[in-house]
């Protein structure tokens, strides 16, 4: 018999297996990081605590400042020679961060829980895993799902994201593995996917705030995400596995997400994993938030 998912929560998922990255140190409305080679300092505005050192005392290879209200703003180098992009690793998997306008290194690493997760759902379901993953960004769940023996589809409105997706795929050795690489509008290519009857076995998506699609469309969360959630719900095959949903930056609380997606997982069963993403501080009790998921499994 057919029944609603149940849901658990909340639950805070640490990112804590990582080699290359590091949380040195937050508060005052900064957080100070360790990317590999470089150590950044950058804001954070959920960082309301003290610092464990002032923040002027903070040793950087270099600092982010906002130019205005949005996250824009520009990075200061402490030494000419520093270089804009460099190579960072992940469970084997390889990859290149870069400083970019917007405050952003071209890596999500509080995201790692959900690789991770998923890595572990495909490699143990025993048959073939189809997963789409929406709102790819530069391509680390489409790697780790891909490593894990998964055919993958991935989707950004970014050509350029795509772009860095494809180099990370072979910069990691698995250029060759089966991954799409698609540059769409989310809404538009799910309202085709569900006419062509396109199926899924697991479904990840990290919709933003607000954004634009390649021919500037417009996606507001709020508005659309109920949508999508149903075209998501529509494509997904008769053995489903997993569906991760991530929400950053809104007034929407993590049981919001994790109701709203057992609406749309209606007589599914399974269970709904729901909380917060946060990042451990090293050398001390403190959790940086980052921001809310819900996660189905079977």
């Amino acid at each position: 018999m057919s029944r609603d998912p149940e849901i658990f929560g909340p639950v805070l998922l640490p990112a804590d297996d990582w080699k290359d990255y590091q949380l040195l140190d937050s508060g005052h409305g900064r957080k100070l990081e360790r990317f590999g080679s470089q150590i950044v300092d950058r804001p954070d505005p959920q960082a309301f605590w003290a610092p464990a050192k002032p923040v002027d005392s903070w040793k950087a290879d270099a600092v982010f400042s906002s130019s205005g209200d949005d996250e824009r703003g520009n990075w200061q180098k402490t030494r000419s020679d520093l270089p804009d992009d460099w190579t960072m690793r992940w469970q084997g998997l390889s990859f290149e961060v870069r400083r970019t306008p917007f405050r952003h290194l071209g890596i999500f690493q509080e995201h790692s829980v959900h690789w991770s997760h998923a890595m572990e759902k495909i490699s143990d379901a025993g048959r073939p895993i189809r997963l789409l993953n929406l709102f790819g960004y530069t391509g680390m769940m489409s790697l780790a799902a891909a490593a894990a023996g998964a055919q993958v589809t991935h989707l950004d409105a970014s050509p350029k994201s795509n772009g860095y997706g494809k180099a990370n795929a072979d910069l990691s050795g698995l250029g060759d593995l089966p991954i799409r690489w698609i540059s769409d509008d989310a809404l538009k290519f799910m309202r085709r996917e569900v006419r062509r009857e396109n199926k899924y076995d697991a479904i990840v998506l990290d919709p933003p705030k607000f954004g634009r699609g390649p021919k500037n469309e417009t996606w507001r969360l709020e508005e659309n995400l109920p949508e999508l959630l149903d075209l998501c719900r529509q494509c997904l095959s008769d053995q489903p596995l997993f569906v991760i949903s991530t929400v950053y930056a809104v007034r929407l609380s993590y049981l919001a997400l994790a109701q709203t997606l057992r609406d749309h997982l209606s007589g599914l069963g399974g269970t709904i994993t729901a909380g917060e993403m946060v990042i451990p501080e090293a050398g001390r009790d403190v959790n940086l938030p980052t921001a809310i998921f819900a996660r189905w499994d079977v």
